[in-house]
């Protein structure tokens, strides 16, 4: 089996997880009671503190010599923590228990991306094939769930997003290459890690393309938190649901697949302002609750408005940064983009639904909005022009 599609299958087993936690998880809290706040407010936290586990997390992996040892360590040690969130003791335990998990599990890909990045680099593959083949795994889980819960209880959202994580454990031992974190195998110390993080968080260029791609990516929230609540309010099907966020995802595999020489020669800000500007037609027309055969084609944008924006911001992560600093850099874009901003979005998503139901997409629409003004302004960045 070719490197890339063991890389993919990894990434399967990661996505598979996402693909029933990010659209299903609300209905496994509704139906234990919660109100779209208080699933807002659990959802929420662990994206809020993102900006500060992220960075941290990555630093702890670059402490280990192969790039796949933490990985091996977060999915071991996710499935565990995703198995305690089926003891009933309430609220308070599950936003416990959901912060440790989703922290280190959101954590995961960026830092399986490190290792792809270099790895497509060095050996001439698109690193799109097996961050497509991850998509593929999320539509296994949007429509292998959708059709479930069609028939049975959700309590089974539960029961597949532990055995996705601990296959994502076994995968990375099994699947990843031994690539070691830094040349000759030495590991740097504490001190060198910190410092490439302030080295980041110092850097303008690196600020303003991360932040703007994860205003457009944070934008995503009332999608990921509430799309299935909403769309269930219109008399969509769950099994439907599971076809729309399906289809959604099978451009942006079509994308990622095939897309790549175009991409060489547009480039990562051109890609991030298309996202952008992609992202503020989709939640606007959303807003106002659109005839099923209008959402289809919107659903097709997800291949600009995520993929184009992620792929734009790995990119933009990778050329930013140095070696000694690269996971720290992928993990901080990434928590940018899922972390503080998304959780305030999160949770402002939950008390929107609760009060205005699909028209919290507004607020989606104003934030990739500001994300296009960041994209805008790397245009007048001459690190970026070589």
């Amino acid at each position: 089996m070719s490197l890339p599609v063991r890389m993919g299958l990894y990434y399967g087993a990661i996505f598979a997880g996402t693909g029933v936690s990010s659209p299903y998880l609300p209905v496994w809290f509704a139906h234990h009671g919660l109100s779209g706040a208080k699933i807002g407010l659990i959802l929420s936290l662990p994206m809020m503190a993102r900006a500060f586990t992220a960075p941290l997390l990555a630093v702890w992996a670059d402490s280990f010599k192969l790039r796949r040892t933490a990985l091996i360590v977060m999915g071991a040690a996710v499935t565990g923590l995703y198995a305690l969130m089926a003891l009933p003791f309430g609220f308070a335990w599950w936003a416990v228990v959901w912060f440790a998990a989703s922290s280190m599990y959101l954590t995961m890909s960026p830092l399986a991306d490190v290792l792809v990045l270099a790895r497509a680099r060095r050996d001439g593959f698109n690193f799109g094939w097996p961050r497509g083949i991850g998509s593929a795994g999320f539509i296994l889980g949007n429509l292998g769930m959708g059709a479930l819960l069609t028939r049975g209880s959700p309590e089974l959202v539960l029961v597949w997003m532990v055995a996705a994580v601990a296959l994502a454990s076994l995968g990375a031992r099994l699947l990843l290459p031994p690539d070691p974190v830094h040349e000759a195998g030495h590991t740097a110390k504490l001190s060198d890690r910190m410092a490439g993080l302030g080295e980041l968080l110092r850097d303008p260029v690196f600020m303003t393309a991360a932040l703007s791609a994860g205003l457009v990516q944070s934008a995503h929230a009332f999608y990921y938190g509430f799309s299935t609540l909403a769309w269930r309010q219109q008399g969509i099907a769950p099994g439907l649901t599971g076809v729309l966020w399906a289809s959604g995802v099978a451009v942006e595999i079509g994308f990622m697949w095939f897309m790549e020489p175009w991409r060489r020669r547009v480039g990562p800000r051109n890609l991030l302002m298309l996202g952008a500007t992609a992202a503020v037609v989709r939640w606007s027309v959303l807003a106002f609750a659109p005839p099923l055969w209008v959402v289809f084609p919107l659903q097709a944008l997800h291949a600009l408005s995520y993929a184009a924006t992620f792929l734009a911001s790995v990119q933009l992560a990778e050329r930013l940064s140095s070696p000694r600093n690269a996971s720290v850099a992928q993990t901080l874009n990434s928590s940018l983009s899922g972390g503080f901003i998304s959780g305030l979005a999160t949770m402002a998503s939950g008390w929107l639904f609760d009060r205005y139901g699909a028209h919290g997409y507004l607020l989606m629409s104003a934030m990739s909005a500001a994300g296009l003004i960041g994209a805008v302004r790397l245009y007048g960045m001459r690190r970026l022009d070589s």
